[in-house]
């Protein structure tokens, strides 16, 4: 299996790199005490740090809006996830509990401020990509309701046609949802070369390892960017 980055995206962000964990043999069945504290850590930080702050004009959520700018996408309009989950939290909002696989996601993504996805692998039969989109591709909201049509050029995340996440990191869809039946499962980090990139290596070793440690899950990771736009990997 794959995860590939389309050129053109380079061609508009020549900087962005992305850090790649894939995990199998994940139980996503039952409670994980670890990772709920740090999931409650990582929330009082966000919060100590944003709070009755404009998270947009933060340095470290800038060079993504401007990122979203050179794709085409209004920040504004449509934030990255990582502005999206300080915004809740510095506005006291908190940060309910979904699952202990996307809880451990959200703790990572807050601890080092960097936007990450989550995306269950199953039914995935070769590769992810980051791509603009084409006029055959579709878009499930979360949630389920109607399939929506992404713009055309707009850069998704997708599996074949079917789109995985609109608008680079804005919106996950319905399908690559994680529950409790998860056993495999993509995480991608996005981040910036020369900005973030230690950071964005650094969440992806501590995903690993907190992965093996309390899940008992097999992992893969990688790295990605404009030299090296692939990453393959099997188990």
């Amino acid at each position: 299996m794959r995860f590939v980055i389309d050129g053109r995206v380079f061609a508009a962000i020549p900087d962005m790199v992305a850090g790649v964990v894939v995990a199998q043999g994940v139980d996503n069945t039952r409670e994980r005490p670890e990772v709920s504290a740090m999931l409650a850590q990582s929330v009082a930080a966000a919060q100590a740090r944003f709070s009755g702050q404009e998270v947009k004009k933060a340095g470290e959520i800038v060079p993504y809006r401007e990122a979203f700018r050179a794709l085409g996408i209004n920040p504004n309009r449509f934030p990255c996830s990582a502005e999206a989950l300080f915004s809740r939290i510095g506005k006291g909002k908190g940060l309910p509990s979904i699952n202990p696989l996307v809880d451990l996601n959200n703790a990572v993504s807050l601890k080092y401020v960097i936007p990450m996805g989550t995306h269950d692998l199953k039914d995935v039969p070769d590769a992810i990509e980051m791509r603009p989109a084409t006029e055959n591709d579709r878009f499930l909201p979360f949630g389920g309701g109607r399939e929506e049509v992404p713009d055309s050029g707009e850069v998704v995340y997708a599996v074949g046609h079917q789109v995985r996440t609109r608008r680079w990191t804005w919106r996950q869809s319905e399908n690559g949802k994680i529950t409790a039946k998860t056993s495999a499962v993509f995480f991608p980090i996005d981040g910036f070369a020369g900005f973030n990139d230690v950071a964005v290596k650094a969440a992806a070793n501590e995903l690993a390892e907190k992965l093996v440690a309390c899940f008992g899950a097999e992992v893969r990771t990688g790295f990605v960017d404009r030299d090296h736009p692939e990453f393959v990997w099997s188990f």
